[in-house]
């Protein structure tokens, strides 16, 4: 039997998801010219460089499908695809290197912009680095921010002493809500 690349690892995932969800707590609230989502979830702490469990990693992929559903239901489809990258980088950043043991997303709609926020309640700094090698599968996730919000016209940065890291970008006429 031949399995999809891929494949194998979002069945995993889903089934790491519904076997720990009974036991999350997810707050999901819109207001128009407000809150788009709010999303918390708890992490396993980590020890040294040992990789996330795989119940906190695949917890990327989830948030990142509920920012596009979100976005589609705010009628912000056409930033999709910006944010789920922003989205997907901000959550595996805290998640590998905050140390936190639980990590909020929020996405709210104000001043013409969109805000994506992730907080660990880990202060700390967060740099744009380069990747050390070509062949690095890690290490580019600020820098990607970095270049989506100023091709978009937004910026990024941090607050909260580093705890917070967010990313603001310009949603056009057409597109608000």
């Amino acid at each position: 039997m031949t399995t999809t690349p891929g494949v194998a690892h979002e069945r995993t995932c889903r089934r790491a998801l519904a076997d720990t969800a009974p036991k999350q707590r997810v707050i999901t609230t819109y207001r128009p010219g407000g809150e788009v989502m709010n999303e918390r979830f708890k992490v396993a702490l980590r020890r040294g460089d040992e990789p996330p469990r795989r119940e906190d990693a695949c917890r990327v992929g989830a948030m990142r499908r509920v920012a596009a559903a979100r976005l589609r239901y705010c009628g912000l489809q056409a930033m999709t695809n910006d944010v789920v990258i922003i989205v997907s980088e901000l959550l595996t950043n805290a998640l590998l290197h905050s140390g936190a043991s639980e990590i909020r997303l929020t996405i709210t709609f104000v001043n013409d912009s969109l805000r994506i926020a992730v907080h660990d309640g880990v202060p700390g700094q967060a740099t744009p680095r380069a990747a050390d090698h070509d062949n690095d599968e890690s290490g580019r996730g600020l820098v990607l921010v970095d270049a989506l919000a100023k091709e978009c016209g937004g910026e990024w940065g941090t607050s909260d002493a580093g705890a917070e890291t967010w990313c603001h970008l310009p949603v056009s006429t057409e597109e608000r809500p």
